[in-house]
């Protein structure tokens, strides 16, 4: 009974030691704020000297920007609509079929970047490769295949096999293989190890292993993931048509070199209006095929 006092009134003493070990919790976070927001404050100082960002030759040039918008912009009267309409998108049909080709471009080199994807990212996932050497050179590649930009690559493969479509399509293709590899893999990461487990304990094989117990729960995700790189990859192509690798950024390249101001803004509006409808398009399917995935 005597020790039970002596317990009770010698409480004040965890109590303190309590407070003393948050307050100096406290401060050492503190400490880490101060020094993370001092550390940011240095990064945002460097790149703004190194990107000789300057505020008031930005003020400056927004009467340009503003005039050049002006320029582009079509002259459109309601009393004449019509006309004023069929007179901005003059050559539609030959700007349609160019849209269609980027969307082609985007949709082939997607394809097989994710074909590609698929071959780099079960080696490339620390819980499904056992071997490390393996793992080391399947996430290596992957870096290399995204670490340049299509444009890049675009040009290089312009150089090798000429202009055309070709070369935005393994252009595309290439990076695509390397950004999905990486995705794929992070997602084969975060799978349910216990079908794993079951596949292997009933003596099946390394590939037996990803078709029945990780394909299964990481398809959702691959269609996602696909379909998003898919829509990104159409503004891709407009963009490597600049260099030559075909579709309508060809054409872009064009008329602003030529500085045809009303077919820039109807070019952009048509690479917009597809951007759009594929994205919408992406997500009815992505929404259909998850709830076929929940349904089977």
């Amino acid at each position: 009974m005597t020790d039970r006092i002596q317990v009770i009134g010698g409480g004040d003493d965890p109590v303190a030691a309590f407070e003393a070990a948050r307050d100096a919790a406290r401060r050492a976070k503190r400490l880490q704020t101060v020094v993370g927001l001092v550390l940011f404050a240095l990064a945002v100082a460097a790149s703004v000297h190194i990107g000789e960002v300057r505020i008031d030759t930005f003020v400056e040039g927004l009467p340009g920007f503003a005039n050049y918008l002006n320029d582009i912009a079509p002259v459109l009267r309601p009393s004449h609509l019509a006309g004023d309409l069929a007179e901005w998108y003059w050559a539609l049909p030959r700007w349609l079929g160019l849209l269609w080709d980027t969307v082609l471009i985007a949709f082939v080199g997607t394809l097989l970047g994710g074909i590609g994807a698929l071959a780099f990212c079960f080696p490339a996932s620390r819980n499904l490769m056992p071997r490390y050497p393996i793992y080391f050179a399947a996430r290596r590649l992957a870096e290399i295949a995204r670490a340049v930009p299509e444009l890049v690559y675009a040009l290089i493969f312009v150089f090798a096999f000429g202009l055309g479509p070709l070369a935005g399509v393994l252009a595309i293709a290439v990076h695509t293989a390397g950004a999905l590899g990486k995705l794929f893999a992070e997602v084969n990461e975060n799978v349910d190890p216990k079908p794993i487990e079951g596949v292997i304990a009933a003596g099946g094989n390394w590939f037996q292993m990803i078709r029945y117990a990780v394909i299964p729960q990481v398809l959702p995700n691959y269609t996602s993931y696909g379909l998003l790189r898919f829509e990104i990859n159409v503004r891709g192509a407009a963009v490597i048509g600049f260099v030559g690798a075909g579709g309508i950024g060809q054409e872009l390249m064009f008329v602003i070199r030529e500085f045809i101001y009303t077919d820039v803004s109807a070019l952009v509006l048509l690479i917009v209006a597809a951007v759009v409808c594929i994205d919408i398009s992406c997500e009815k399917l992505r929404h259909y095929l998850i709830g076929q995935e929940g349904l089977s």
